[in-house]
């Protein structure tokens, strides 16, 4: 049995299992076998994801990973092989859909399960849309040196969007949360954009934006602007602006309930450590990507959760 499908079954037994011991119903209220489809699709990613989310009540858990596995399901589209014109057609085909749910149109395990989170934490239209729209400016063609405004728009609609669907669930629907998403967003995507400089040129894409590259003397061609000394200027300054939506993003957190931003806490501090390994190492030799220790990140977790 392929190991994401085995996983799974297992958390499909785990489910069964507690209900069973405590004659309670199922997170959620769903199927476990749609609990467990949805489960699937995080467990297949490879990502820590889902560890990070044991830290939250079942019922907020199994929200994120439907959130979580929407946000994979429709970044395959953008990442997988394909003509720009069928990718897109797969986007609208995700709009249509996500419009399905909120006019009560379900028809399989992650539809019913993302209809029941959108309803119990009253998650927003707009920003499924928005996550939607932002892997269709990747599946359009590769992005490479966008201006400041598309900079921030993409950032926005890949990650912040995601932050105001997860902040929901997580417990808070506050106006100051959605300020957590905004920062914290922001802060996250500029890093990951600032480690997979390299990784993400051998794909043609160049994220960094255009007046910065203008101001480095670095090439707007990803394949010579990895290779550019500019580069490191342009690293620092993006890495100054993360640490400023880290901060405002922490400002944010302490307006908010701090029960439910241990979740964002947690991902900030690692991100934050991420990204001073990042600046630590520099931006001289970008094909070199930043980790974090297994103790390193046990650690930040700890301190995070508790502080």
């Amino acid at each position: 049995m392929h190991d994401g499908n085995r996983k799974a079954g297992m958390g499909l037994t785990r489910i069964r299992t507690a209900r069973a011991r405590t004659a309670e119903p199922a997170p959620l209220g769903c199927d476990p076998a749609d609990l467990a489809q949805v489960e699937s699709v995080v467990v297949a990613s490879g990502t820590s994801f889902g560890k990070g989310m044991r830290i939250l009540a079942p019922d907020r858990r199994y929200g994120m990973y439907a959130v979580y596995a929407f946000c994979r399901l429709v970044d395959d589209v953008a990442d997988d092989d394909g003509t720009p014109e069928d990718k897109s057609a797969l986007l609208r085909a995700w709009h249509e859909r996500i419009a399905g749910l909120y006019a009560g149109r379900a028809t399989d395990a992650l539809d019913r399960v993302l209809s029941v989170v959108i309803a119990r934490f009253d998650l927003r239209q707009a920003d499924f849309d928005a996550v939607i729209d932002g892997m269709m400016m990747d599946a359009q063609g590769p992005i490479v040196a966008p201006d400041e405004a598309t900079f921030d728009l993409y950032c926005d609609r890949v990650a912040s969007a995601v932050g105001r669907l997860s902040v929901r669930v997580f417990g808070d629907a506050s106006a100051e949360a959605d300020r957590v998403a905004f920062h914290l967003g922001r802060a996250l995507q500029i890093t990951n954009i600032l480690r997979d400089v390299a990784e993400d040129a051998q794909r043609g894409r160049l994220y960094l934006p255009r007046e910065l590259l203008t101001r480095f003397d670095v090439p707007l061609d990803a394949a010579r602007a990895v290779r550019a000394r500019g580069l490191e200027g342009v690293g620092r300054v993006l890495a100054g602006r993360a640490r400023d939506h880290f901060r405002a993003a922490h400002r944010a957190m302490a307006r908010c309930d701090r029960h439910a931003m241990r979740p964002a806490r947690l991902m900030g501090a690692t991100y934050s450590a991420i990204l001073t390994a990042q600046e630590k190492q520099g931006w001289r030799h970008p094909e070199r990507r930043v980790s974090l220790s297994r103790p390193r990140k046990l650690l930040i977790a700890a301190r995070a959760l508790v502080g």
